[in-house]
């Protein structure tokens, strides 16, 4: 699943194709996404002028001319590119937006576990989807005080907390390992026996380890690509996500997988205490 570099990276690349330009018309190929397309909200945005491009946690903002907002959400396999409209559509291209450019911006989705949706710009954050998110990776309140008001009150695993969207929005499972490699802490370390000291290492290395990822473009192991049809290449940057069996990166000692729940956590047994 495409998490908050993956979505950032998106969000910049669609910059360049679609800002100033006016959607012309919408054509809904496949409606049945994680919740229905409305087709009728979403043929109405026709003739509105893209204003911003902007990222909420995972969901992707388009701002338009008026009270308008088109909101994405990738889920596992989304994609939002932007091609020449004489370019062959793909079997899982759902929603097509023609542009006054003569160009399109599809959205893909072989598993249609992501989400379209307009809004009212004024009423965004009372959506259902956005209205309880955490607080933004980037954001300077996101230290170590606020992330101890969590933990000590936890008895979650610490790679499970990290994971809860109203605590932090944008976190996956990918990054949510690669941030507690770099804190040195094991993901099965329960949150409320975390010293001052490790939740500080924490919250440093949150905003770090995703400035990484998006400096690299993002993680692409199958589906995530950018709004060029462009990979990512932070996957080969990974300290121990997916790693199990190899040796860490720091110290050569062989990085071992858990579950936890239905997801799998990595971690190196030297590095991460």
């Amino acid at each position: 699943m495409p998490e908050l570099p993956e979505v950032e990276i998106v969000c910049r690349t669609l910059q360049p194709h679609l800002l100033g330009r006016t959607i012309r018309a919408v054509a809904v190929l496949e409606p049945r996404l994680r919740l229905p397309v409305d087709e009728r909200a979403v043929a109405r945005l026709a003739g509105r002028r893209i204003e911003a491009i902007t990222r909420i946690a995972k969901y992707i903002l388009l701002h338009l001319a008026g009270d308008a907002a088109w909101v994405f959400h990738l889920g596992m396999s989304g994609k939002l590119i932007c091609v020449a409209k004489n370019t062959e559509r793909k079997k899982h291209d759902h929603i097509v937006i023609d542009l006054d450019d003569g160009n399109e911006l599809r959205y893909h989705d072989p598993r249609r576990f992501g989400l379209s949706l307009v809004a009212r710009k004024s009423e965004l954050l009372e959506l259902p989807q956005l209205r309880h998110l955490g607080i933004d990776p980037f954001d300077p309140d996101l230290t170590d005080q606020y992330l101890f008001r969590f933990t000590r009150a936890s008895d979650r695993r610490i790679r499970d907390l990290l994971l809860d969207q109203q605590i932090i929005a944008g976190v996956g499972n990918i990054y949510a390992n690669e941030i507690l490699s770099c804190a040195g802490i094991k993901p099965t370390t329960r949150a409320h026996r975390l010293t001052r000291r490790q939740v500080r290492a924490i919250a440093d290395a949150i905003p770090r380890l995703l400035r990484d990822a998006i400096r690299w473009c993002g993680t692409s192991f199958s589906d995530y690509r950018d709004a060029d049809d462009k990979s990512g290449e932070f996957q080969n940057h990974l300290r121990v996500y997916d790693r199990g069996g190899e040796p860490c990166r720091v110290c050569a000692s062989v990085i071992k997988r858990v579950p936890i729940g239905n997801r799998s956590a990595f971690y190196c047994p030297s590095c991460q205490k």
